[in-house]
């Protein structure tokens, strides 16, 4: 029998609402120290995220005020691939969706964009196995195009019910950019569970990329061994720079680091392939021979410093607002 569940775990107060962010503590609050300390904590692992954020980070807003045409096939199409036992990789090129399977259906991790979702998503699951059909929940990091753009299509085709906090859907049906609009469906709050069957993923309000970004925590397995996935759901400063909306930003990344310590988080997705690596790990968890380990697995401390780099990277943005 279908299965969900939407159960309050409780609000932090003030990450919840933008500009209410709780006081940060720093140490050497200069933008040369926050830089310093990114750096440490990104090693050799994490340096696309590193040099994306506190190397050339993005000075505001970006982006049109009409959606883009859509580009060739060839330019953004990527093959599915399984990564776990029920988390699958259904996305372009460069953005990621991701495919929750469980014993009542799938729950999609962003949609990608609306001219892709059909070859991609869909078509990707069919690849894979998988009745499309069965995608019963979609939920959205953020409200920006390259994440929401496909689920209008679920929703109109497979009765797909959207996931999306309340501030981003706001911000998705104030957008000119995003011509193909979901209508408001389900909206969920801070540290909220989305159980279907024998799954629950757990979602966490970070605002900061957007004011409404979710970050997740989803339980996979590997061959039968149980893993906790992490995933900070909105990363780039393609925002109105501010010295609000950073603290923001810090408050919410010093959260989930805490989130994702406690928690034993051992793997790290993102919804940006660059950001996580998907470009080689995805060939290399394919070519994978038994005995192998998963490409995927990097351990709770390499999740924390991923986190704690977004951290310090927005405490340098921070630094140079003053």
């Amino acid at each position: 029998m279908k299965r969900y569940v939407l159960a309050t775990l409780g609000l932090i107060a003030g990450i919840g609402s933008f500009g209410v962010a709780p006081a940060i503590a720093q140490t050497a609050d200069t933008v040369e120290a926050h830089v310093a300390a990114a750096k440490a904590a990104a090693g050799d692992r994490h340096t696309f995220i590193f040099q994306s954020l506190c190397v050339t980070p993005a000075a505001g807003p970006v982006g049109g005020t009409t959606p883009p045409p859509p580009p060739e096939l060839a330019s953004y199409h990527a093959e599915p691939v399984k990564v776990f036992d029920n988390l699958y990789f259904v996305g372009e090129k460069e953005y990621s969706a991701w495919a929750v399977t469980t014993s009542a259906g799938i729950i999609l991790v962003d949609t990608i964009w609306d001219y892709s979702v059909e070859d991609e998503i869909v078509g990707g699951l069919r690849k894979l196995g998988f009745d499309p059909a069965q995608i019963k929940y979609a939920v959205v990091t953020h409200g920006h195009i390259d994440h929401v753009g496909g689920a209008k299509y679920l929703q109109d085709h497979f009765g797909t019910r959207i996931v999306m906090s309340a501030a981003d859907w706001d911000l998705v049906a104030n957008s000119p950019r995003i011509g193909s609009k979901p209508k408001r469906d389900m909206v969920a709050a801070d540290g909220e569970n989305l159980t279907l069957g024998d799954t629950t993923l757990t979602l966490y309000l970070t605002p900061g990329h957007t004011l409404g970004t979710f970050s997740l925590l989803i339980p996979v397995k590997d061959n039968g061994v149980p893993h906790l996935v992490a995933e900070w759901g909105g990363t780039a400063f393609n925002f109105q720079h501010s010295r609000q909306r950073f603290e923001t930003y810090v408050a919410s990344a010093e959260r989930f680091g805490d989130i994702v310590a406690k928690s034993g988080a051992d793997v790290l997705i993102a919804n940006h392939t660059n950001f996580d690596g998907s470009k080689t790990k995805l060939p290399a968890v394919q070519a994978r021979k038994p005995g192998d380990p998963d490409p995927w697995v990097i351990g709770n401390a390499a999740v924390r410093d991923y986190v704690k780099v977004a951290e310090e990277c927005a405490r340098a943005s921070l630094a140079r607002e003053k």
